[in-house]
Order: C-alpha cells, then sequence, then structure tokens
C-alpha cells in the first residue's frame, strides 16, 4: 500500500504502522500571479480624518481663489449687504433661493476637491494629508487602486457626502474600517 491511499484493509486488519519519516515535501507549483496575502494594518476614523482636515487645508484655499476669479469673469457674486460668516440664517436662505453665485461656488468647489482627490489618488495611492500620515489606499488585492477604483472612490466621496457625512462616520463602526467609498471602490486605507 502506498503513502498516498487510504489505510483501509479489507480483511479488518490493523494499519500499517506510519512511517518514521515523513515523506519528503513535494514541491507544489503555484499559479502564475498569484502570492501569499501580505499582513497589513488597517487604518480606522481618526487617523484619517486627521488626514481628511489636511487635505482640507490644500483644498479650501485653492478653491477660493479660483471661485473669485471665475466669478470676476462671470460677473456673480454673493449679495454684499448683511453678509456675515457665520450668519447661518443667511447662507439657509442664499441655498434656498438656488443663489447662482452659492451654487457656483459649490460646484467649483466640488470639482476641484474631487479633481484634487482623483488626480493624487491615481498617481500616487494617496492624498497629501495620506502622505503626511504615512497611509495608502490599496484594492482588495493588495495593489494600488487602479483608475477605475479611484474614479468609483470618488464618487463613493459624493455619496458620503449626500448621506449627509454618514459614510465617513461608518468607518468608525465597521469590522473592516472602511467607509462607503472604500465599500463601493473595493479598497481598504492601511499604513504606508
Amino acid at each position: 500500500m502506498s503513502e498516498r491511499e487510504p489505510a483501509v484493509l479489507r480483511d479488518g486488519g490493523a494499519p500499517p504502522a506510519p512511517a518514521t519519516e515523513p515523506p519528503p515535501l513535494e514541491r507544489q507549483a503555484t499559479p502564475r500571479g498569484t502570492r501569499e496575502a501580505a499582513s497589513v494594518h488597517v487604518i480606522g476614523f481618526w487617523k484619517r480624518l486627521a488626514a481628511a482636515a489636511i487635505d482640507v487645508l490644500v483644498v479650501v484655499p485653492a478653491a477660493l481663489i479660483i471661485t473669485l476669479i471665475v466669478s470676476k469673469i462671470a460677473g456673480i457674486h454673493l449679495p454684499p449687504s448683511n453678509l456675515h460668516l457665520f450668519d447661518i440664517d443667511l447662507w439657509i436662505d442664499l441655498v434656498l433661493a438656488t443663489d447662482p453665485a452659492l451654487l457656483t461656488g459649490l460646484v467649483l468647489f466640488l470639482g476641484i476637491a474631487m479633481t484634487y482627490l482623483l488626480v493624487l489618488q491615481i498617481v500616487l495611492g494617496r492624498t497629501l494629508g495620506m502622505r503626511l500620515f504615512k497611509i495608502k489606499i490599496i484594492d482588495v488585492y493588495g495593489d494600488p487602486p487602479s483608475p477605475a477604483r479611484c474614479i468609483a472612490r470618488c464618487a463613493g466621496y459624493l455619496a458620503g457626502i449626500a448621506t449627509l457625512f454618514l459614510g465617513f462616520l461608518w468607518i468608525g463602526f465597521d469590522s473592516e474600517k472602511r467607509g462607503l467609498q472604500d465599500w463601493i471602490a473595493g479598497t481598504y486605507v492601511i499604513r504606508a
């Protein structure tokens, strides 16, 4: 009886004793392109929030400058009378009245932010805030995200904003520490 055959005896006798030396290890061929899974440390809510705050500090000044230039060229301005930055009633009135200057500013801000996120995630696999905190984005296979995954991730950011930021708060409660954008794009944010 060979070592690979099961020890079943027809005559009811005892199976032979196992060999004292294990058989030589056979080299198993692994399919081309496969590899062992790497150990990664997934980043949680607070560190990602700090990285996002750095990104906001980069995007907001650029968006304000570009919005001011576009508003000068287009001749669209917010109403100057009684304009206070922290007057919430005024801002709600402008949103409800669909003020063209406010809508233009919001669209430009979102466009600039999405361009910033998309370009840096495609080129570097992380934003400047992520680089500062030594974290990066990977796909479910451990590779840098493809451009298609980065586009899906940016769509996930918009979905996270549309859900009143619940898509981002999800990171704090998810067992895999993934937000809505990560689930949509099939990505993880890990320690670099």
